[in-house]
């Protein structure tokens, strides 16, 4: 009997929802400081989950959680990509 593999659960950290953790989108402060969005889930640094939903980015970027999770400024550009992200998703299905 095969068994189950566990799915990896991620908290959203506009919704606090529990989620696969590949509903989510990653975003990653390394080392440096730098901030990006990591789509394959797997670079070095801080990283914070957000749901595939534009009205959570867009709370996310009204309240800077970002910001408070990453410990840094989180530059538009970000918030830019994320919705671009979430478009393209939506576009897909």
């Amino acid at each position: 009997m095969a068994q189950k593999r566990k799915i990896p659960q991620r908290k959203c950290i506009v919704t606090n929802e529990m989620k696969p953790k590949k509903d989510l989108i990653r975003v990653v402060r390394n080392k440096e400081g730098d901030v990006f969005v990591d789509t394959t889930g797997k670079k070095n640094g801080r990283g914070a989950y957000l749901s595939r939903d534009i009205d959570v980015i867009l709370q996310a970027e009204k309240n800077s959680t970002l910001n408070r999770q990453l410990n840094t400024e989180v530059d538009a550009a970000i918030y830019e990509e994320l919705k671009q992200l979430v478009e393209d998703k939506r576009n897909e299905e």
